[in-house]
């Protein structure tokens, strides 16, 4: 949303300079509602950085739904949105529905699909992981605006989920990294740092006995939806044995537990919302740090598909879900919040809407059912 308009005035900036397209490398801005683009750095050609970047601000500047445009370090772009902006994002979510983690970050990329991961036939953790990691990140390509066929040879279709897909323009060289959220609801952690450690040493490699060491086991011991999250999450390039045990457990330290179930939580304020208000509500930007952190969460979500799919990493989508969950999931249960104690009919109730379609929308993208009740 929010950054899908951030990468078009980008562009279109860009190209009123007479510049080249180029990926603008957007990074969380240190609060709600800011980022920051390495653009300048991949249209420098030759040129310093900084001078770009100004030229590229003072363009971005007239744009109404831009509070700042600066430029900071040797050429970093600083935007923030207004608060307005920020606040009009839950209707926007609300209106696109699953179309909310849509883009065209990756218009002009083309790729062929790999067959469906089967992960009922699957001989080993390994092979399962592969196979759906090819799945997904075609999902997330597809998303993306990328032009995904069907394989020529199914037999044959397996593309590589850890090679990095092309990007319109050419690729940023800056890594796009998750923000880190501290939350107390769901423990904390990043795009790169995997927020529910204790799970994961058991889970994914550690050294404990693994009680079902078949895929198909597990999937009917602790289902399906759970055993594809847990998939899905894990990181290439480190062995995976997942214990169907843990992944079974309706606790918050459970990942795949605790994503649907702020998707639950969420659908929760929903239906609070049908509550008739004893009192009518003004419309106002939100000023409470949970609700901003929540609405700067949803803002990065076709960004992070976008990501997602490039880098062939479709565990930093499922691990950026979790982050967007333990967001819902504390501002949604605090006490001031009126889906938990407060004046029902508030138009802060649009967040708990705007977190439930978002996280609906992401695990759908992930082939995870997103449960109202849980």
């Amino acid at each position: 949303m929010i950054t899908g308009d951030l990468r078009h005035a980008i562009a279109r900036a860009a190209a009123a300079e007479g510049l080249a397209p180029a990926d603008p490398g957007l990074r969380p801005g240190g609060r709600p509602g800011c980022y920051s683009s390495s653009v300048a750095f991949g249209l420098a050609a030759g040129a310093p950085p900084g001078e770009v970047a100004r030229l590229l601000a003072s363009r971005l500047a007239g744009h109404p739904w831009l509070d700042r445009a600066e430029v900071r370090g040797p050429g970093f772009l600083a935007l923030t949105v207004t608060a307005g902006t920020l606040a009009a994002l839950p209707g926007r979510i609300a209106a696109a529905g699953p179309g909310c983690v849509r883009s065209g970050a990756l218009r002009g990329v083309a790729l062929e699909a790999p067959p469906p991961a089967d992960l009922l036939a699957a001989p080993g953790w390994e092979e399962a992981r592969k196979a759906l990691a090819a799945e997904l990140t075609a999902r997330l390509a597809a998303a993306a605006g990328a032009t995904v066929a069907a394989p020529r040879h199914p037999e044959r279709a397996s593309p590589s989920p850890r090679r990095d897909l092309p990007v319109p323009g050419g690729v940023s060289p800056h890594r796009s990294a998750g923000r880190k959220t501290e939350l107390a609801a769901a423990g904390a952690g990043g795009a790169g740092a995997d927020p529910h450690p204790d799970v994961a040493a058991a889970g994914a490699g550690g050294a404990g006995a693994d009680p079902h060491p078949d895929v198909a086991a597990a999937i009917a011991f602790a289902g399906a939806d759970s055993v594809r999250f847990w998939l899905a999450r894990t990181m290439p390039g480190r062995p995976v044995r997942l214990d169907a045990e843990i992944m079974a457990r309706h606790v918050p330290a459970n990942p795949a537990y605790a994503v649907r179930y702020a998707h639950a939580r969420a659908a929760s304020g929903v239906r609070w919302a049908a509550i008739p208000a004893t009192e009518a509500v003004p419309r106002r930007p939100s000023a409470d740090p949970g609700e901003l952190a929540l609405l700067d969460a949803l803002s990065w979500l076709p960004e992070r598909v976008a990501v997602a799919a490039r880098r062939g990493r479709p565990d930093e989508f499922a691990r950026y879900l979790e982050e967007l969950a333990s967001v819902t999931i504390a501002t949604l249960s605090s006490a001031s919040h009126p889906g938990s104690a407060g004046a029902p009919g508030s138009d802060r109730l649009a967040l708990a809407g705007a977190a439930q379609a978002g996280l609906a929308a992401g695990l759908g993208l992930l082939g995870v059912g997103a449960p109202d009740r849980l």
